[in-house]
């Protein structure tokens, strides 16, 4: 049963094609597990937006919610400004890419491709058309008469898109669809799915624990832990500045260390006297990002700079694109650093080869437990 504060919604609700309002949705298990609790959220029309988080979060819990699959125990769903409370899953407008696709294998491509128009009564030709109209978006005509079975996994995931977007929903919904792939058709259809997001216009709600997929795709991101969103935000600004450490350490690697003030700007950490751009208040959590720290050789340390700390490499990760370092300071901490392989010929710092780091103040950012 909703209770009273759930019902409690806003007196302007958006009714734009394609916008999702979550309000004080909660989903119990097992009595008293809280699967979901209480989130609230706004998912604006037409942008990508991705829920991310480890397995067990709730995000897919979340998802089927708003696809009808499942009811929450207290809460309401709207969609276009709808109330979706007695709307069954097959009435709303939406559509959903699972991960196993769950094409039918007793059917061919196009035949998988516009099942849900013979489901609605579209006769042919208006039907065919449109069918074909979405094969030639996906590239996928020419494998039109071929069954499931003789698809490629990159193949199927543009069938079961294909599928959901010929019913021209105001939503799709998909649950992590690219998990299957090997990395480098991943990364293909990653950007092939965003492009296609932005050309037709549609909202998209993706569900994924992969943190490289959520930035490359997403409009706003809403990091997710233990049934709850820890902070929503454009991609930048979730990575840039996250909330606390949570969403710092998943959303990442980092570098946090405990900070008590001096001054108001400057404070003491595990590393020795820090220069924060920040104002600072009280004591707390800094944090920095590796590829925002930068590397000297010993004998070329820039003068009078705040943040410059002196060590020793300890270890150097080759990654291709960057090398990863974990540097050692003279005081014993340690700090993650990344620098980016930039030249034909790279230059990289090796083991127990002397080195400075600075820690630029605007780099640094204060962040809850």
């Amino acid at each position: 049963m909703l209770t009273s504060q759930a019902q409690a919604l806003p007196a302007a609700l958006s009714a734009k094609r394609g916008a999702i309002s979550l309000f004080g949705i909660t989903r119990i298990f097992a009595g008293s597990i809280a699967a979901i609790d209480h989130i609230d959220l706004d998912i604006h029309p037409g942008e990508f937006f991705t829920l991310l988080g480890p397995s067990g979060c709730g995000k897919t819990t979340l998802l089927r919610m708003i696809a009808g699959f499942e009811a929450p125990d207290d809460g309401r769903i709207l969609i276009s400004g709808r109330e979706m409370q007695d709307v069954p899953a097959h009435k709303r407008a939406v559509n959903t890419v699972f991960q196993s696709y769950a094409l039918f294998p007793h059917l061919n491509v196009e035949q998988n491709i516009g099942f849900g128009l013979r489901m609605r009564g579209i006769k042919n030709p208006e039907r065919k058309k449109r069918v074909d109209a979405i094969m030639e978006l996906m590239q996928i005509g020419a494998f039109a008469k071929r069954s499931a079975a003789q698809l490629s996994g990159g193949q199927r995931q543009r069938v079961a898109l294909a599928r959901a977007l010929v019913n021209e929903p105001e939503v799709v919904l998909l649950d992590e669809p690219l998990s299957a792939l090997d990395a480098k058709l991943r990364a293909e259809l990653q950007i092939e799915l965003l492009r296609m997001q932005k050309r037709l216009g549609m909202t998209f709600v993706f569900v994924t624990h992969d943190q490289h997929e959520a930035l490359v795709m997403s409009d706003r991101i809403g990091v997710m832990s233990k049934g709850k969103i820890e902070q929503v935000g454009p991609v930048l600004d979730v990575y840039e500045k996250p909330k606390n450490v949570f969403v710092a350490e998943f959303l990442g690697l980092s570098n946090i260390w405990p900070f008590t003030p001096t001054g108001a700007h400057t404070a003491q950490t595990p590393l020795g006297e820090l220069t924060i751009a920040a104002p600072l208040q009280g004591p707390g959590l800094a944090m920095i990002r590796p590829e925002k720290i930068w590397i000297y050789n010993d004998t070329a340390v820039p003068k009078d700079q705040a943040n410059l700390f002196m060590g020793v490499v300890r270890e150097a990760i080759y990654m291709g694109a960057s090398t990863q370092y974990r540097i050692e300071l003279a005081n014993g901490q340690s700090v993650l650093a990344f620098d980016t392989n930039n030249q034909a010929a790279e230059r990289s710092w090796r083991p127990d080869e002397p080195v400075a780091v600075e820690l630029k103040p605007d780099n640094i950012m204060l962040i809850e437990p």
